[in-house]
């Protein structure tokens, strides 16, 4: 008996009767029904969320902002409404506990009281956190609790957003004044810089000036210490000219009086000698001499009373020149009293002059050595009004200078700084799509399995007719590998017509999920072949196995140390790969290794199934014919 007819006998038996055509049908349509259902089901979720319904309870009492009254709550409220990422049904807190609580809701939000306040606290002095309360019941469904953290997070970073970039607003706007301030206290510094520098020249010729000061009283004072001195003597040479000019002016006087007398004797004398002239000429005459003697005496007379006259015109010459003298000789007395009144006068503000000198002479020396310090002093001022000048323009040029929108963008930046750019080698499509490999990987392997629940593994009629064990182990494994083909042609049309799933290799993508389904037959043949039923248990453990690890869903690097060991070895997880790889449009250098490795299993157990067959062929025995421990 060749292959075909083998093949075509057990098509024959399977198709015998209407029952066994019916069972025959029906597990052929088990793949179909899983992967299409499973996958029809979990098409995108995602993508109806919208559907899923959840309490919004909004406590927020508001807060004043920049001035302004502001409820946060409410605007958070009216954004999740409005977007519609859930079926958000607001109600107060007490109905939320109830609905959840009743599973009319998968989870609950809550905005309490005090979130807008908490959100502006940061410019108080009682800065906290905001909350956003999230209460779930798993009694309900775990992954509607997963997926409301998720939200609530999404929720905190768009509010998180918001408030910063009102903030970060208020941030530049403040910046936006330093700046122009800036501007004008650059400005000014620089205006103090010069004028600061004007200073300093000034006050290096005000040191120069005060210590040219300083040595001309230095001088002064030397003289004016000399001048108080001379002038001291000069008062007391003063009031002793003063004093002998007075002594003078008395004796003077005294010789004035004397002189006046003998003027008044002399010119008594002169105006007496007229008389006594004529006297004596009578005295004479009556002495009896003659006229001659009398002429000759009185001659000499006369010479007597012209010396006499003579004498008294110079001694009342002199009395004039007295008079003078004794005049002069008391107005000197009273010019000496005056300059030595005046001498003394001098003398005391010489004397003060000096003090006032030798004053002025320290301040002076004070003066240049404060100028001296002033000079010194301004040289660092200038310098650091210098470096004020030159900070405040490079803090100038530090800030940006930006108008309103311009700041608007900025905020908008600073609150969310980092986008994100997605960019896929391969994309799935949607959530369905993604499991797709998987799923029907897993498809077909049941497939397969309840195949096999029928399908007769080894002949026992060939077995016992024939003694070619690869043509048996051929005829054994053709039957359910065609079957397993037609099942994954059958699943593949649901995913694409059905579905609508897209395929960057169709025709490769029907041709792994066949090449599977012939390597799951061969390995659920050679189990059948050496294990019997408890084979076929088997086979249903290695899909439970393969169900952990063949990386399915998460990514199988998840897995603990010895599953991940079984992803290495196991063929499903290969199944997925290159499925993966085929329709998204991957690497198809993978799916060769991929298809090596399918290869490598199914020749393998095609090889482990014609071993055991020709065990069978040649050692038959009473094992053989014992029932089976399963069905």
């Amino acid at each position: 008996m060749k292959v075909p007819a083998m093949l075509m006998a057990e098509l024959r038996r399977l198709t015998a009767s209407r029952m066994s055509l019916l069972a025959l049908v029906a597990l052929m349509c088990v793949p179909v029904i899983y992967g299409g259902l499973y996958l029809w089901a979990n098409q995108d979720p995602y993508g109806k969320l919208d559907q899923v319904p959840v309490a919004l309870v909004v406590a927020d009492t508001g807060a004043t902002v920049n001035g302004a009254w502001t409820n946060y709550g409410d605007q958070v409220s009216d954004n999740l409404i409005e977007t519609a990422s859930f079926d958000w049904q607001p109600m107060d807190a007490d109905a939320a506990d109830a609905a959840l609580a009743a599973g009319t809701v998968d989870f609950s939000v809550t905005i309490p009281s005090d979130f807008s306040a908490a959100l502006v606290s940061a410019s108080g002095d009682d800065p906290h956190q905001a909350t956003l309360a999230l209460a779930t019941n798993d009694a309900n469904n775990y992954l509607a609790s997963t997926i409301g953290a998720q939200a609530i997070e999404k929720i905190r970073v768009s509010v998180a957003e918001t408030v910063g970039q009102q903030a970060a607003l208020q941030l530049l706007d403040g910046l936006a004044t330093v700046r122009s301030s800036l501007v004008t206290a650059a400005d000014g510094a620089a205006q103090l810089a010069d004028g600061a520098a004007s200073a300093q020249t000034g006050a290096d010729q005000l040191a120069d000036g005060a210590t040219q000061v300083s040595d001309g009283a230095t001088t002064l004072a030397a003289g004016t210490a000399t001048l108080s001195s001379g002038a001291t003597q000069v008062a007391t040479g003063a009031a002793q000219v003063a004093d002998g000019a007075a002594q003078v002016a008395d004796g003077a006087a005294t010789l004035d009086g004397y002189a006046d007398q003998a003027g008044t004797a002399a010119q008594s004398m002169v105006d007496a000698l007229p008389q006594v002239r004529s006297d004596i000429e009578t005295t004479l005459a009556d002495q009896g001499l003659s006229a001659d003697q009398i002429a000759a005496i009185m001659a000499q007379v006369d010479v007597l009373g012209d010396k006499a006259t003579a004498a008294s015109t110079t001694v009342q010459s002199a009395v004039g020149q007295i008079d003078q003298l004794a005049a002069g000789a008391a107005t000197v007395a009273q010019g000496a009293a005056s300059v030595s009144t005046g001498a003394a006068q001098v003398a005391d503000g010489a004397a003060s002059a000096a003090s006032g000198a030798a004053s002025l002479s320290s301040g002076a020396s004070s003066v240049s050595t404060g100028a001296s310090t002033l000079a010194t002093g301004l040289a660092p001022l200038v310098d650091g009004l210098a470096q004020l000048r030159d900070g405040l323009d490079d803090g100038m040029s530090q800030i940006p200078d930006s108008d309103a929108d311009l700041r608007t963008q900025q905020a908008a930046t600073i609150a969310d700084p980092v986008a994100i750019s997605t960019t896929a080698v391969t994309a799935a499509g949607d959530y369905g799509a993604g499991l797709a490999p998987f799923f029907t990987a897993l498809a077909g392997w049941i497939g397969i399995y309840a195949l096999f629940l029928i399908v007769k593994p080894i002949s026992k009629r060939a077995v016992t007719a024939l003694h070619s064990p690869i043509r048996i182990t051929l005829a054994g494994w053709l039957t359910p590998a065609v079957l397993g083909g037609v099942q994954m042609a059958a699943l593949f049309g649901i995913l694409a017509v059905a579905l609508g799933f897209g395929f960057a290799n169709p025709l490769a993508t029907l041709g792994t999920m066949v090449l599977a389904s012939f390597t799951y037959a061969a390995i659920i043949l050679a189990l059948n072949v050496w294990l019997g039923s408890v084979g076929q248990f088997l086979g249903l453990v290695l899909m439970v196995l393969q169900l952990v690890t063949a990386g399915g869903t998460f990514p199988w690097q998840t897995l603990p140390g010895p599953l991940a060991g079984l992803h290495q070895v196991l063929p499903m997880g290969y199944v997925v790969d290159a499925m993966r790889q085929l329709m998204y449009g991957g690497d198809i250098a993978r799916v060769g290794g991929d298809v090596a490795v399918l290869l490598t299993w199914m020749l393998g157990a095609l090889v482990l199934a014609a071993i055991g067959v020709t065990r069978m062929t040649h050692r038959r025995t009473l094992r053989d014919l014992a029932p089976s421990l399963i069905g």
